[in-house]
């Protein structure tokens, strides 16, 4: 055991990729159990991490979303949001936000919403009077509401390694969500006059409000499409996304005509690519986990859990401080993959709905998105406006804090994070 976590923070000190890391250490693990014989377990270890039907929907969600970009419904959605909010004293932050709600039904990935915002909206900000690394941080604020309104790739991830609905993870991600871009725009205006935030002359007409939706309509029905299908029982989750991509390439394609169709192959790289690392992660943190369930490793950390406290508000605390702290320093898919199976049965005994557990796990390990010093859509940012992560992170405290207070809520208040599951009859 020493011999394993020696080699994984070893390797993770020297800068190793996250995936290779996992991987190297798991085959340490188990050539250490059993030599040479062991390691040839290692490839079918590999291939039943991967062999699960629901992890197909996670490369169509990432071309749907691709695809959407490319057509330029990013600029339709922030005009929309602008035209609701952006009247407001720090109205294009406000409209960042509305438009990162928009966002998040058309693609599970806060990176890829980070990148979107980050070359259409943050300039746009820049242009109007905000400073550069405030409109990096509401940016970064609101991309994880990407991944916490369905669709998310992170709740395709938990649901098929821990055998949870995945239609009651998207349902319990909902409010949030929602929750999460409120809070987010509370914190913009009750700081708008101390950050002196530029504030629009006159509110747009109802005309101009009209124009914006129209021209947005078509767009915000694929949420619609997504979650109307799979929450209605009418496709699974997997399908939902094959439905999702067919429906992107008719918007872009024939009613926009902004998607040519060249376009497609650099667009499905791109997928690929995403989708490679991702599977490449989870294949490896197959490996290491079998290592750490083989040697109990999961039991022995709920019961040092339990003996802290058996108190569930107490373990829950415990629970999200260890997601935070971690997801400061790692891949969040990689800790999803190894920390779920610990957490889970751990979750299950101070008597947690494994749906609930679900989605205080992953809004956890979304927050760890934007937080120094590995978070992705921070350095996704950084890299696509130029601007330090270090003056980023300056401006996001007051949001971290906020999206922390919104966790606790999620964490502590079952019946709140659960009432759409449950009015759709997914949990009991």
């Amino acid at each position: 055991m020493i011999l394993v976590a020696v080699t994984f923070f070893g390797l993770m000190a020297l800068g190793m990729p996250v995936g290779f890391v996992l991987g190297i250490a798991g085959l340490v693990g188990i050539y250490d159990m059993g030599g040479g014989r062991f390691l040839m377990m290692a490839p079918d270890r590999m291939f039943a991490g991967l062999d699960l039907f629901p992890f197909l929907a996670m490369p169509f969600f990432i071309l749907a979303g691709e695809i959407m970009n490319k057509s330029g419904i990013t600029s339709n959605l922030a005009k929309f949001a602008d035209s609701l909010v952006g009247w407001l004293r720090g109205g294009m932050a406000h409209s960042n936000m509305v438009a990162s709600v928009m966002f998040a039904g058309i693609t599970g990935a806060a990176t890829a919403e980070a990148a979107a915002f980050g070359t259409t909206l943050v300039p746009a900000m820049v242009k109007q009077g905000y400073s550069k690394s405030f409109a990096c941080a509401v940016t970064a604020a609101g991309s994880i509401i990407g991944p916490t309104i369905p669709p998310s790739t992170l709740m395709v991830i938990y649901g098929s390694i821990m055998g949870v609905s995945i239609a009651g993870l998207f349902a319990a991600g909902i409010l949030p969500g929602l929750l999460i871009g409120a809070i987010c725009m509370t914190v913009i205006a009750a700081f708008g006059k101390r950050w002196n935030l530029p504030k629009s002359a006159r509110r747009p007409s109802i005309k101009a409000i009209i124009v914006a939706f129209r021209d947005s309509f078509l767009a915000l029905l694929l949420p619609l499409f997504i979650l109307g299908s799979i929450l209605g029982g009418f496709a699974t989750p997997t399908e939902a996304a094959a439905i999702a991509v067919f429906y992107a390439l008719v918007l872009g394609g024939l009613v926009y005509r902004t998607v040519k169709f060249g376009d497609l192959y650099e667009m499905l790289v791109r997928t690929i690519r995403i989708t490679g690392v991702v599977f490449f992660i989870i294949a490896s943190a197959t490996v290491l986990g079998w290592w750490m369930t083989f040697n109990q490793i999961p039991q022995a950390i709920a019961a040092a859990f339990l003996r802290i406290s058996e108190d569930p508000q107490v373990v829950i605390g415990l629970i999200i401080a260890l997601l935070l702290f971690i997801g400061m320093f790692m891949d969040i898919n990689a800790t999803l993959i190894i920390l779920a199976p610990v957490l889970g049965p751990l979750t299950e005994k101070i008597g947690m709905d494994p749906v609930h557990a679900g989605i205080v796990i992953v809004l956890a390990l979304n927050i760890s998105l934007m937080t120094p010093p590995v978070g992705a859509c921070l350095f996704v940012l950084a890299s696509v406006t130029k601007e330090k992560v270090e003056s980023i992170t300056r401006s996001l405290w007051p949001f971290i804090l906020a999206e922390v207070a919104v966790l606790m809520l999620v964490a502590y208040w079952d019946h709140m994070t659960l009432a759409v599951p449950r009015l759709l009859g997914l949990v009991e």
